[in-house]
């Protein structure tokens, strides 16, 4: 799934063997992003977008299309659906 904005900004929802997440391309970067495309992110970061987890790669990471997977991505398992909040906690 890859959704296109107008800001040169997609979400894209990548995975391997362990789950899902989404995936926020910027720029040069969502020209590599094509469904069924297999890619390795170099350096990723988690970005926090209103309680839940994105994946990110600034200019410290890279994005590089590679060879197709020999894995079936765990679907059952979307880390961007699950809902943080930020508690604080008061030490005594």
């Amino acid at each position: 799934m890859v959704l296109k904005y107008a800001d040169a900004n997609c979400c894209c929802l990548v995975g391997d063997e362990t789950g899902m997440i989404i995936f926020t391309a910027r720029n040069d970067q969502v020209d590599l992003m094509k469904e069924g495309t297999t890619v390795t992110l170099r350096n990723a970061k988690i970005d926090m977008f209103k309680g839940s987890m994105r994946l990110a790669v600034d200019k410290w990471g890279r994005v590089e299309v590679t060879e197709p997977a020999s894995f079936a991505v765990k679907e059952d398992n979307n880390l961007s659906l699950i809902e943080y909040e930020l508690v604080n906690v008061v030490e005594e």
